[in-house]
């Protein structure tokens, strides 16, 4: 299995507005990270959907290794 580019070694916070979604880049290679630009279309990857059922601060996965994707779950910690 492919290991995905790590982004950044912490989680991006971001401001969700309910009701809207957005594609978490799960390849690292975006360059608008956390979410997708299309990189993956070079790689095995495919972006996760995020809904935000509301309005608030998520952290979002930068490392890309997290179990729960698209949210970091503290495995950035441990590489």
């Amino acid at each position: 299995m492919p290991e995905p580019t790590i982004a950044q070694k912490s989680p991006f916070a971001v401001e969700v507005e309910e009701g809207k979604s957005y594609y978490w880049c799960a390849c690292g290679k975006s360059e608008n990270q956390p979410f997708c630009d299309g990189s993956h279309q070079t790689t095995e990857f495919l972006p996760v959907k995020f809904d935000a059922s509301e309005t608030k601060t998520m952290y979002f996965c930068g490392c890309k290794s997290t179990k729960g994707q698209p949210l970091c779950d503290g495995t950035h910690n441990s590489l």
